[in-house]
C-alpha cells in the first residue's frame, strides 16, 4: 500500500470538529501564551498566560476546562510551535492530563503571521493565534515523543555524539602539541594512541626526557605494561628522534601540564564512549527487529542505534515513506506552466537523521552488492541517470524502506525479496 500524504491531510482536518476547542500556545523558556478558537477560527474567551511551572501548567489546564464548560466542547487539540527544550515539560503533562498535543511547522507560522492582521508585527499574543488557525486548518503534525527504551537510547545518543565530538576535539589538540613540542613522534609511533605511546607521552613526553633516559630504560618501562609489539629497536628510535628532534624547548614545563590535562580528557572521553556503546547494545536488545536489521550488510549498531533513536517506535508509522518525509528526504519540485524545475528533497525534517543515513549509504555502494548494483544503475542508466550524490539520496530511502521492513516483519535480509526484483538488463549493466 502506497502511503499518501493528501489522505492524511484530510484525516487532519476532519479530526476538527464542532466540538474540538483548538488551543494554539506560543511557548518561550519562562512564559507562555495559549488562546483558544472553535472549528471556524472564532476566538473562544480570553488569552491565558501562564508560567512554565506546576502552577502554571494547572493554571492553564483550568482555564481550557471553564472553555470547555462555557463553549460545550468536549475534545481538545492543544497546538504548539516547538521552540528548543522548552515545550518537552509542557508536552509530558498534556499527555498525563490526556490531552492531545500537535506542533505546527515554524516556517508555517512565520509565512502566515500577516494573515492574521495583514501587519508583519510578531508578537507572543499574535502567535498563538496563528498558530492555533493552523491547528484548524490541519496543518499539523503529531509528534513522536521517544518513551521507554526508545527514550533512553534517544539520550544515550545524543550523549554520544557530543562525547564523540569532545575525543575529536582532544585528539586535535594533543597532535598539535606534538607538532610543536615533538614534531618527529609519529615517526617513531604512526599511532600515538597505542599503548606503549600512551606510557610515553603519560611519564616521559618530552625530546629532552627521553635522551635523558636512554632506550633501556624506556623499554624496561614499556614492558610492565605492554608484553608485545615493542622492543630495543622502538625504543632506540624514539631516542633518536628525540636527539634530533627540532621541537619546541621554551614553555616546557607549562606544554607537560597542558599535554597531562589533555590525556586525563582523552582517557575519560574514550571511557565514556565505551560505556554509553554498552549501554546502547543492551537497549537494542530489548527492541524486537534489531536483530533482523543488523542482517543488512553494512549496518552496524551505532547506525541501527542512531536510526532507532531518531525514528522511535517502528510500529508507530503505517508506511516506510512516513519515515521519509520525517528524515526530509520527500522530494519538492518548483514548476509553473510548460516549465517543470528540478527536484530536490525538502529537508524538512531531522537533519541527523539525515545525517546519519547518508554516513551509513556512503560506504555500502562500496560494500553492499544489491546498495552497490543499484547505485551504478541509477548513475547509468539510459533514461534520467541520477548524480552520484541524487542516487545516495535515493538510496537512503531505499534503506529506510528497507530497515523498516526488516524491524516491522522480523524477517532477515534477502536482497530480493526486500530491493524488489531489479530487471536482469539492469543487473547486467550495474556488474
Amino acid at each position: 500500500m502506497k502511503y499518501k500524504q493528501s489522505k492524511k491531510q484530510n484525516q487532519r482536518i476532519t479530526q476538527i470538529t464542532e466540538n474540538t476547542l483548538v488551543v494554539g500556545a506560543d511557548i518561550a523558556k519562562e512564559t507562555h501564551v495559549a488562546r483558544g478558537i472553535d472549528f471556524r477560527g472564532i476566538e473562544l474567551g480570553k488569552d491565558c498566560v501562564f508560567q512554565n511551572d506546576r502552577a502554571g501548567l494547572e493554571k492553564m489546564a483550568m482555564w481550557m476546562k471553564d472553555l470547555q464548560q462555557v463553549h460545550a466542547k468536549t475534545d481538545v487539540i492543544f497546538g504548539i510551535e516547538p521552540t528548543g527544550h522548552y515545550w518537552f515539560t509542557l508536552a509530558e503533562y498534556l499527555e498525563q492530563q490526556g490531552i492531545k498535543l500537535v506542533i505546527v511547522n515554524p516556517h508555517h507560522v512565520s509565512k502566515s503571521k500577516e494573515l492574521e492582521d495583514n501587519s508583519p508585527t510578531k508578537n507572543d499574543y499574535k502567535d498563538a493565534k496563528v498558530i492555533a488557525d493552523l491547528v484548524r486548518n490541519g496543518k499539523y503534525s503529531e509528534p513522536r515523543l521517544p518513551k521507554s527504551v526508545y527514550a533512553d537510547l534517544r539520550i544515550l545518543m545524543n550523549h554520544r555524539e557530543k562525547v564523540v565530538l569532545n575525543v575529536g576535539q582532544v585528539q586535535r589538540r594533543i597532535q598539535n602539541w606534538l607538532d610543536r613540542y615533538f614534531p618527529e613522534y609519529q615517526s617513531v609511533f604512526t599511532d600515538w594512541e597505542g599503548k606503549a605511546s600512551l606510557i610515553t607521552l603519560e611519564e616521559f613526553p618530552t625530546p629532552k626526557e627521553i635522551v635523558t633516559l636512554g632506550a633501556l630504560t624506556i623499554l624496561k618501562r614499556w614492558k610492565q605494561d605492554v608484553k608485545r609489539a615493542v622492543g630495543i629497536k622502538r625504543a632506540e628510535k624514539l631516542v633518536q628522534a628525540a636527539h634530533n628532534s627540532i621541537g619546541l624547548t621554551e614553555g616546557v614545563t607549562a606544554a607537560k601540564m597542558e599535554l597531562k590535562d589533555l590525556l586525563e580528557q582523552y582517557v575519560l572521553f574514550t571511557k565514556q564512549q565505551g560505556q554509553i556503546m554498552k549501554q546502547v547494545e543492551e537497549l537494542l536488545n530489548q527492541i524486537p527487529g534489531t536483530e533482523e536489521m543488523l542482517t543488512v550488510p553494512g549496518v552496524g549498531v551505532v547506525t541501527l542505534a542512531g536510526f532507532l533513536a531518531e525514528v522511535g517506535d517502528l510500529h508507530g508509522y503505517n508506511h516506510g515513506q512516513q519515515i521519509i518525509r520525517l528524515a526530509g528526504f520527500n522530494l519538492k519540485e518548483n514548476s509553473s506552466g510548460k516549465k517543470k524545475g528540478k527536484s530536490s528533497i525538502t529537508k524538512r525534517g531531522r537533519s541527523r537523521l539525515r545525517a546519519l543515513l547518508f554516513r551509513a549509504v556512503m560506504p555500502m555502494v562500496a560494500k553492499n552488492a544489491e546498495f552497490k548494483a543499484l547505485h551504478r544503475y541509477y548513475t547509468k542508466r539510459t533514461q534520467n541517470p541520477l548524480k552520484k550524490k541524487q542516487s545516495i539520496v535515493a538510496l537512503c530511502g531505499k534503506l529506510i524502506r528497507v530497515l523498516y521492513t526488516l524491524g516491522t516483519k522480523q524477517i532477515h535480509y534477502n536482497a530480493t525479496d526486500l530491493l524488489g526484483p531489479v530487471r536482469q538488463s539492469q543487473l547486467q549493466m550495474a556488474a
